[in-house]
Order: C-alpha cells, then structure tokens, then sequence
C-alpha cells in the first residue's frame, strides 16, 4: 500500500501487549512493562539493540500479556500500531518493571504471528503512509469537503481554549502545518474520549471513515466546553485552563473518567501553586528560583521521580513565613507575673530575662540574642523557655540536636541529592531542608506560624527548617564535630543568621529575630567559638527548702490533675516531702521528686476508686426483704455476716500520707545518711565533686600495707585526679616529720617497705578534676597519724607542690550537695569566697565555711583540735 517514495517499517515486528490504553499513529503514550514476554522484550530488543531498527516495535492494543511464561497467547487485535521507542525507564520497586514511552508511527495488519517466545514476533502489512512530506499542505480537491469539514471543527475547538497555554498555542500551529489525514488519530488522542472509541479510530482504514468516526468526537467536546464555559464562573486571564483537554505529552494509557479528573486536579493544583508562589511575601531571590522551578514542573510528567521533589520544594517555599512575624507582647510587670507563677527560686535567670524583654520593649529591632541555661537536669531550663514565649505570645518549638553528626543534619540536602534520600527526609527538622531551615527547622517551617520564633537549644553539649516557629529548642550534642558546629554557628550568630543559606532551599532567609535559647548540663564539651557567641546564665540545682515550695506549689496539683484527685481526698505534708527529698531522691532537680509523687497519687487513686466501688454496691436484702425474712435460714445469716465482715469500709478522706504510708507505697528509703559510719576509722574523708547532675558528696578511702612503695589509685580516675593523688602522697612525705607522720614501722619516709592504695566508691562513675586535691591530703594524713577527720566536715580545692589551695569551680553545687547531706563545715579554697554570695541566706545560716589558703589551714580545720605541727628546733654549731 505504500508509494515507492514511503518509508517502510520493517515485515517483521516484535509485538508490545498492552490492555492500558490505545495508541494511534502520530500521538505519544507512556505505558508500564512487567509481564514476562513484554519484559523480555525491553531487554533482548531495546536495551540491546543498536540500530533504528531495532527501536521499532508493534502495539497491540486491547491485549493482555499472560502473567506466566507457561500460557498460551491470547488472541491478538487485528490492527495494531508501529512504534517507535523514545525512552526506556527502568525501576525495582515496588516490583521490577519498565516504562516506556512510545510514539506511534502507522497502522499495520497481523498477517501472521511467526514465534510466541520468549516474545511475539508477527509478519505485518503496512496499512498508512510514512512519506517524507515536502508539500505541507494538500488540495482540497484531494482532501474533499470531509476534511474541510473536519478542520474548521477542530480549529473551533482548539479557539475555545486559552491561547496563552503554549500547549494550546503549539495544537494551532500544527492544524496548519501537519497534513489533515494526520489529524483524525493526532486530535483522537488529545480529546476526551473512551479507550472504546479510540480503538474503532484505529480499525478504520480507510482516511473517510476516519474522518467520518473523529467529527462527532469534535462536537460532543465543544459542546461539552461551551456548556462548561456557561456554568464556570468568569477567572482572571491567568487562571484559564481546560480541564477536559490534556496535552500530548500526557496522553495516558488508562482512559477512565477517575484517572482524567486526577490528572485535571493535578494540573488546577499546579496553577494554583503558581498563584501562590506571585501572591506570596518572599524575597526577590526566592520568588525567581520558584518561578524558574513551577516552569520545570509544568513540563515535567508526573511519573518522574522529581516531579514529586519539585513540587514539595515549591510547596515548603510557599508555606515558609518570609515576611510574617508575630506581634510581641513586652508587658514587663505581666511578664514578672508570668515567670513568678511559673517559676520558683532562679532569680538570676529571671532578672535576665525581664532585661530582654525591657531592652526589646525600648528597641523594637533587636536581634535576637542566643541565651545558655546551663545547668544540671531538672532544674527547668527548657520550661522557662516555654514561659518566655508565652510571655511574649509566640509558639515554643524545640529543636534536639542529640546525635547530630553531619552538616546536612543543620543545613539540609542539596536539591541534586539522592531521590530516595529526599524522600526520605521530608519530615525532619531540617528534612531534605535542614533543621535550621524547615523548623525556623521542626519542628519544621510549617508548623511555625512565623518567622520571628524563640529558639531554645536543648543540651547545648551536644528534619526541615522551620522559620515559621516562634520559640525553637536547639540540642547541641556532647560530640558536636567541628563542620557540624560551623553550622551550628551560622545558625544561631545574629551576625551571620540574617542570610542563613539552607542547602535545600538555595536561598537566603532571615533567622536573625529568632531568639534562640540553648539549655546544656556543662560548658566543658561546647565548642569554644560557640560557647563564646552565647550568654552563658548557671542554672543551678535546688535547695531542699525551694524544692519543698516547688513541690507544694507546681509539682503536687499537677500529679493531683494528672490522677483525677482532690485536695479532699489526699494530703501530703511538708514533712512527708522532705523524707521524699532526703530518703528517696538524691538530685539537683526535681523530676524524680515529680516521679515519687506521682507514685504516691496513683496509689491513692486506687485506695479511692475501690472505697467509691464499695459504696455504690447496693444491698441484696433492699428488695422484698420483709417478705424472705422467714425465708432465711441460719446458714444464710450467718453466710451474709461473714461476707459483710470481709468488705472493708471505704477509706476516711483525706487520705494522709505519713512516713508508714511513704514506706508502703515508695518501699524502703533509698538513701540514708552514712557520713558518721563511714567515717569510724582513720583514712576516710568527705570531698565535694561537681557532675552535669548537679554536686555529689565524695567519699575518699586510703590504706596501707607492707610492699615495695607503690600507690594504688581505683575508682575509675581520670589522668588530672591521678596527678592531685601523686601530689598529695609527694606534699605528705616531705613534711612527714613536721606533722610527724610515720608509716608502720615508724619511718618518717611514707613508702618505705609501704604501698598506698587510694580508692574513690562508686567505682562504676567517672571521675576526674583537679578539685580533689585537698580531700585526698587530709586521708592520707589522717591514714598516717590514725586519727579521724571530723565526720560533719566536707571538703573541696586544688592543691599545689607547695601546699597552695587554689580556687575551684562549681562551689554552688558543691554547697547544696554538702547542705542535702547534713553536713556542717564546709572547707574551700580562700579565693570561693565570692562564689558564696550565690548561695540562699538559709542554707548560709545552716553550714559553716572555712576558708583555706593553704594545706595547714585544711588539716587544721578538718581535725579536732586541729593537727599539731612540731615545733623547729634551730640547732647552733658550735664553731669551736
């Protein structure tokens, strides 16, 4: 059938089954493979060929390839459609398959089907003319009145659409250059139409029975627009779209009605997103990237695996607050009000925070400063954050930042990263976007409602960027590494954060009136350019008088609303709570002390709700009692006695909680005070250490033995501790003889024929600073002279080769660790003393300080009647 100027497909096709969709000459379509023989032949055919040729295969519509290789072919179409084979994608989830996008060439006829394995191969007849058109347009005397006919409908059609769609402009264009017996299947397969129709477009041979089936297609389409256009309220010029024609490069293999709305809805949701992104208050910057990506998107198809990258990164832009902020409230005596309610004790850290808030109502561009809480757990770093972004009226996001170890982690993954990474970090704080970035990082900018968020960095010794969030918590972990700190640091600089760049949204974005406010448990691990950029406020632990008001005031009505109680119905006393604080927690905060009491509610709650039970159980006897009395034998009274001598009566409300109801409920108490036990026999002294937890008392333990002079150090001990326990043994044994101090066989040298073994309890704890030096001086001397240090004495300070005491750092901690304790003497470095204005008046009044300024000074005062120092003898030589 074809000139001897056509161009012809090859006699021999391999054949394509497909029961999705139908594909005419001249129109394109993306189409899934995964059944065995189709698969067979993307690889032996496609994949493997190297020639043109070998790109050309058949499609046979209306066909389904068999599941198995083992069965038989099903009967194929008559006519099928010569393709050329575009693209190739493969994919192994969530099975392995291809996809393959194919654009139709001609018809051609089944003539006879040649081998069914491993996939089909038929000898075909060509049906349409391929010719190298060089005459573009053809006589109407060729072509007839059918065609003219035809052309001024779909010319209608095309007219009825917005000319400023570049789709719909590009479809004009071609009715006028493509040749009209072209157009039946190329406007078949843009209209709407059934997988049923287009296959009897395909079937019709003949040019005039094409053109005969495709006009009434033309018609019942632009009616269908024109009565869409009646009922459609009129849009702004940008806004018109089609929703009834889909453009060539999305011709779909699936034809049902659900399927065309998905993708009608998808379109108006793209246009839709477009409008956001002009609407929207971003940067000049930001808008021109967005603007650049929805053009990528429009002509991108939706099976790609960016299209769906594409479309969240635009949506995260436009959900970003760019020039939205909240309004703060800077009410100074509300604010005090707030904090006192919310808070007690922490004086320091309050007076800090009404300076904020006082400078902020006096200058309205502050930059948000980066605030450190540092200071054991529980003491309520993170909970003043919360109260100071309700003091202001923002949101309280937290940011943790434990674990993070990678810069992506901060600022995001590049647009360029790996899909399923992407994909993968959608929802982090900082996501594919980084955590500075989606919670601003998220806990992501979606969730925050503004760009103006108080930032709290939790753990400060160290998914998704959220600008949006008024107050943020940032965790910067223990093992923080260096280019992980870097961003740390351009997140949190106000210097640096007024462009803070996230890798995944490529452009700048204001955090700069973020207040961010870093909680830690010690500066030690904080990276030094870090630590220096933020305002470092110590948040020390409690007193067990302030914990006695916390609990009273924040932590008992909160366990009391938690277990649905009454204050009628439990009471918990003063004292009970001080045995909770002194026998069954031993902390700097309260969150054990909140656990304790929240134990004792939720016994109590059972206590009530079985009295409750046993009150409302109605009397058996109540109905018809009168008339089964002379019923009742003796042995149902007396049945019914005894039942009602087991139920016990409801418990007397308030319920009291006293130390025997605080032993049953909690058992036995945890801690008791062992300071007058362990300290029975020479060589035991009392230290004072400071940890992330808050002050621990520290017992020192030394003994001797017969050996060679070596000195033993347990208690796992760091290297500076070991170096004060070699300092102590070396200071000691050269003034043995001033203090007169003898090892076992009365020699003056300490460790002749003698070794020392020094142990610090609690051998599974870390221990190490230079702040034991003092401690281990006086069990050393009181394990050589055999006399007992004072069992009310507790001791801390640094000690040089000379006997110097040099000044030490947490001595708050220390003190209330002494204080909790029971102790009653307090021996510190002379240069603390300032340290001790920190201190509350109370627990001032109930220790008594010593202040050493050397070693002699410390044996002195850890001793009673202090330690006696021989005299010098100055000998005179005789010259004679």
């Amino acid at each position: 059938m074809a000139a001897g100027s056509a161009i012809q497909i090859p006699s021999r096709l391999p054949l394509l089954l497909t029961h999705e969709g139908v594909l005419l000459p001249g129109s394109t379509m993306r189409t899934s493979v995964d059944s065995p023989r189709n698969m067979q032949l993307v690889r032996s055919r496609l994949l493997k060929g190297t020639s043109l040729r070998s790109t050309i295969i058949g499609v046979i519509p209306n066909t389904s390839d068999p599941t198995s290789d083992c069965d038989d072919l099903p009967s194929l179409h008559r006519i099928g459609t010569a393709a050329l084979a575009v693209q190739v994608v493969g994919s192994n989830w969530p099975k392995p398959h291809y996809t393959l996008l194919v654009t139709g060439l001609c018809r051609f006829q089944i003539l006879q089907l040649l081998k069914e394995k491993p996939y089909p191969v038929a000898e075909v007849e060509q049906l349409d003319r391929l010719e190298q058109f060089t005459n573009q347009h053809k006589s109407e005397e060729e072509l007839g009145e059918l065609s003219e006919q035809f052309y001024k409908y779909a010319v209608q059609l095309v007219e009825m659409l917005d000319m400023s769609v570049p789709a719909v402009a590009k479809l004009r264009r071609l009715l006028d250059n493509l040749p009209r017996e072209a157009l039946p299947d190329i406007l078949t397969s843009i209209i709407r139409t059934s997988n049923q129709e287009k296959l009897q477009i395909l079937d019709a041979v003949r040019l005039e029975e094409r053109f005969k089936m495709t006009i009434p297609l033309l018609v019942r389409q632009i009616e269908g627009l024109k009565l869409l256009q009646k009922t459609r309220k009129p849009k702004q010029d940008d806004d018109k779209r089609v929703v009834s024609i889909r453009p060539n490069r999305r011709s779909n293999h699936i034809p049902s009605t659900t399927e065309d709305e998905e993708e009608e809805e998808d379109h108006d949701d793209v246009v839709m997103l477009e409008k956001k992104i002009r609407t929207s208050s971003m940067s000049e910057q930001a808008l021109k990237v967005c603007l650049k990506e929805i053009k990528r998107l429009k002509k991108m198809p939706q099976s790609m695996p960016e299209y769906a990258l594409t479309r969240n990164y635009l949506e995260l832009m436009v959900e970003l607050p760019w020039n939205k902020s909240t309004k703060d409230r800077l009410e100074i005596r509300a604010a005090r009000i707030v904090l006192d309610n919310d808070h007690y004790a922490m004086e320091k850290l309050k007076k800090r925070v009404l300076e904020y808030l006082a400078v902020r109502q006096l200058k309205n561009n502050l930059k948000g400063p980066i605030l450190c809480f540092v200071g054991p757990p529980g003491v309520g770093k993170t909970s003043v954050g919360r109260s100071i972004a309700k003091t202001l009226g923002r949101e309280f996001h937290r940011i943790a930042l434990g674990g993070v170890c990678d810069q992506s982690d901060i600022r995001g993954h590049r647009a360029l990263f790996n899909t399923v990474q992407h994909l993968q970090r959608e929802e982090d704080v900082f996501g594919s976007d980084g955590k500075a970035a989606d919670n601003a990082a998220t806990p992501t900018p979606r969730t925050a409602a503004t760009p103006t968020p108080v930032t709290s960095t939790a753990a400060t010794q160290t998914r998704n960027y959220n600008r949006q969030c008024s107050l943020k918590t940032i965790a910067v972990t223990n093992k923080l590494k260096w280019f992980v700190f870097v961003n740390v640091k351009g997140v949190l600089d106000p210097e640096q954060n007024h462009s803070f760049t996230d890798h995944y949204l490529n452009v700048a974005f204001d955090l700069s009136q973020v207040l961010f406010i870093a909680t830690a448990n010690t500066t030690a691990t904080i990276p030094p350019a870090l630590l220096d950029r933020m305002e470092v406020i110590q948040v020390p632990g409690y007193t067990q008088e302030e914990k006695i008001e916390i609990a009273h005031r924040h932590l008992i009505p909160k366990q009391l609303e938690q277990h649905g109680l009454t204050p009628q119905q439990i009471q918990i006393p003063q004292v009970t709570t001080l045995d909770i604080i002194t026998r069954y927690t031993r902390e700097a905060g309260v969150r054990s002390l909140d656990r304790k009491l929240g134990a004792i509610c939720r016994a109590v709650a059972v206590k009530v709700a079985e009295g409750q039970h046993k009150e409302a159980k109605p009397d058996r006897a109540e109905v018809g009692e009168e008339d089964c009395k002379e019923h009742v034998t003796e042995d149902a009274k007396s049945e019914s006695i005894s039942d009602t001598a087991d139920l016990a009566l409801p418990p007397e409300m308030p319920i009291l909680i006293d130390f025997h109801a605080l032993k049953d409920i909690l058992g036995p108490p945890m801690y008791e005070m062992e300071v007058s036990e362990r300290l029975n026999q020479p060589g035991v002294a009392i230290g004072l250490a400071w940890t992330p937890l808050g002050g621990e008392i520290m017992f020192v333990e030394a003994s001797r033995m017969d050996g060679e002079g070596q000195l033993t150090l347990t208690g796992q001990l760091g290297d500076v501790m070991k170096e004060s326990a070699h300092l102590a043994i070396s200071w000691l044994r050269s003034n043995a003889k001033r203090y007169q101090l003898t090892n076992a066989s009365g020699s003056f040298d300490l460790l002749d024929n003698t070794d020392i073994h020094l142990h610090f309890p609690a051998g599974a704890v870390t221990k190490d600073g230079p702040s034991a030096g003092v401690t281990i001086v006086t069990c050393l001397a009181s394990l050589f002279s055999g006399r007992l240090v004072c069992s009310d004495v507790a001791m801390t300070g640094e000690i040089t080769l000379r006997g110097l005491v040099l000044p030490v750092g947490g001595i708050k901690d220390k003190v209330l660790a002494a204080h909790r304790a029971g102790l009653k003497r307090i021996i510190i470095p002379q240069r603390n003393e300032k340290d001790l204005e920190e201190i509350a008046m109370n627990v001032r009044q109930d220790l008594t300080f010593v202040m050493a300024s050397c070693l002699d000074e410390v044996l002195n005062a850890a001793f009673d009647g202090g330690f006696a120092v021989k005299p010098r003898v100055e000998r005179l030589n005789s010259k004679l």
